[in-house]
């Protein structure tokens, strides 16, 4: 999840306009295949070198929600839940043969640090952090970067019924050349770019269904979802135990060349659909705009032009989450008469203003601390 706590998400709706998509071209009918594959077989002679990027929701051991939300009493059990995970996987690349492994923050929690705790991490492994912000879906694909992505914690897409299911945020999907894909398809198509494969990855039954077309990876189901808020439970050290044989046996299929690249087809449609708490019914009926079951597509040239323009999408669509915390605050007589008269006299008070002529701008928020790292989602 991108934007894992709820607060994280108020304030991304106080401080960012939605971004409007861009005007579009008629998006045109998607390829019969929406990728294709290639094998791949690694130059090792200077070792090999993986990335583990991990979200928090597919965690062994875990089946209350709470666990992956900065600021609840329960996140600091889910990071030690992750930081378990994260080192049984990072063992078994390096019994297979890794010579470096590399751990990414791809969860968003809130958290200004990583969630995965450098104390409780692997000592072998090293945090990518970075002197500006980065995206590590697409902004860590470079030419012989990585041999290997190893995804840890991952869960299934928005409609699995998986625990704790959704794809970049809570009520959104995300479509590629007309399929509905996983945060870890979409890891593999980014790679995929360079020809580097997901090889490993871990999470709920119901992500290892979604992932039935990516038959080459090891995937180790941590757990059997009930609903999206519930999961029966293996025993942690036999699923632990799993995680490191399974990403031993990744490395080794590697250095076989028994791995797939996933490799988009090009022009490309993409697509957002906008399920409840989000929305995209303000665009139907746009002249320019490709708007059926609850779902907006469009043409694009490549698969980072597509991201970039479903991030703006998913911006718009996840704005329509304050109609469900109005509605809320109308419900609680004592919200509605505290928070209710705030809201509009600060809507108001910049209506005034600009109708005035005395509006400004906010301020851009204050620069980073001198030093300050950026370790990937936030």
């Amino acid at each position: 999840m991108r934007i894992g706590a709820i607060s994280a998400l108020l304030v991304l709706m106080a401080c960012s306009p939605a971004a409007a998509p861009v005007a579009d071209k008629t998006a045109a009918a998607p390829p019969a295949e929406p990728w294709t594959l290639q094998a791949v077989t690694p130059d090792t002679t200077d070792g090999i070198r993986i990335l583990v990027m991990h979200d928090m929701e597919g965690l062994s051991g875990q089946n209350d929600p709470n666990t992956y939300f900065f600021g609840q009493p329960e996140y600091p059990h889910g990071q030690e839940l992750l930081a378990g995970d994260v080192n049984a996987v990072v063992e078994g690349l390096y019994q297979g043969g890794a010579t470096e492994v590399e751990v990414v923050d791809a969860h968003g929690s809130g958290n200004p640090d990583p969630d995965v705790r450098a104390d409780l991490l692997d000592k072998r492994a090293k945090q990518v952090f970075r002197d500006t912000e980065f995206d590590p879906y697409v902004d860590l694909v470079a030419p012989k970067a990585y041999d290997a992505v190893a995804v840890v914690a991952m869960h299934a897409k928005t409609g699995s019924h998986g625990f704790a299911s959704h794809t970049y945020t809570i009520g959104i999907g995300l479509q590629m050349n007309g399929q509905a894909i996983t945060e870890t398809e979409l890891v593999g198509l980014s790679y995929g770019r360079q020809g580097i494969p997901v090889i490993f990855g871990s999470g709920d039954n119901k992500l290892a269904q979604d992932l039935a077309g990516m038959n080459w990876i090891e995937f180790v189901t941590v757990k059997n979802a009930t609903a999206a808020d519930s999961a029966e439970l293996r025993p942690i050290p036999e699923a632990r135990a799993d995680l490191t044989a399974h990403a031993k046996k990744a490395v080794e299929n590697l250095r076989a060349g028994k791995t797939q690249a996933m490799k988009i087809g090009l022009p490309m449609t993409a697509g957002v659909k906008a399920v409840p708490p989000a929305s995209l019914e303000m665009l139907d009926g746009v002249p320019g705009i490709n708007y059926k079951d609850s779902t907006v597509t469009f043409t694009a040239d490549s698969l980072s032009q597509a991201y970039a323009a479903q991030l703006k999408l998913i911006r718009l669509a996840t704005s329509a989450y304050q109609r469900h915390i109005q509605r809320a605050i109308m419900e609680d007589p004592a919200a509605r008469k505290l928070v209710m008269p705030k809201m509009l006299g600060t809507i108001s008070r910049i209506w005034f203003d600009v109708e005035s002529g005395r509006w400004k701008a906010p301020p851009p928020p204050p620069p980073a601390a001198a030093g300050h790292k950026y370790h990937g989602d936030q």
